[in-house]
């Protein structure tokens, strides 16, 4: 199957990882891409909210010294339109590392425990916490869609002085994840002509 012949089951369940307020802190974090991203999330959520499939909130508790994530932080807060639609969720789940499957509820108990073999990634980094969920969900055997453009980084510096920005680390995950086959990278509207589509078939 293409990218262009996705399907999204009827239980799929949308994960929307870290989108919290303090990753709007240009000075800590330095520049981001993708502008988009925050209505592309809330585009996912409000279709998968409609058509009664699970949304996951995930969100980031840092114990790193000084971090705006922190949960004594007002950064550590969902962003204003996660919040709005926070009720709806089926799960909240806390973590303090990258992947969403070692969090607090246990991610893959609960799905096992609904039968659920399909993931639908969204949020912030994507680089960092959404590639890291997407290639753990990958190894255990899910069916992960990753529409990118409902994802957002930040640019990043790494060894003897290389510098990625947001974009290029961006383009580096999609490889990652598709070319290796953890996930099928996609966009927010092929996942939500895909889900109009299981609706009306």
């Amino acid at each position: 199957m293409t990218t262009n012949e996705i399907e999204i089951a009827p239980n799929s369940a949308l994960l929307v990882i870290d989108v919290q307020k303090g990753f709007d802190e240009e000075a800590f974090w330095g520049p981001r891409n993708n502008p988009a991203a925050e209505a592309n999330t809330a585009a996912l959520m409000d279709a998968w909210q409609r058509s009664g499939r699970p949304v996951v909130l995930v969100r980031h508790a840092s114990s790193r010294s000084g971090s705006v994530l922190a949960p004594d932080q007002p950064g550590h807060a969902f962003k204003d339109f996660v919040e709005e639609r926070r009720e709806a969720a089926a799960l909240h789940i806390t973590k303090t590392v990258n992947s969403s499957f070692y969090g607090t509820p246990d991610l893959a108990e609960w799905l096992t425990a609904r039968g659920i073999g399909q993931l639908v990634l969204a949020g912030i980094q994507t680089n960092m916490c959404v590639e890291t969920t997407a290639r753990m969900a990958g190894n255990l055997g899910y069916d992960v869609l990753v529409p990118l453009d409902a994802t957002h980084t930040f640019d990043l510096a790494g060894p003897a002085g290389t510098r990625l920005s947001a974009d290029e680390l961006a383009t580096a995950t999609a490889v990652n994840l598709h070319g290796g086959g953890f996930a099928r990278v996609v966009t927010t509207a092929q996942v939500l002509a895909a889900a109009r589509d299981r609706l009306t078939a």
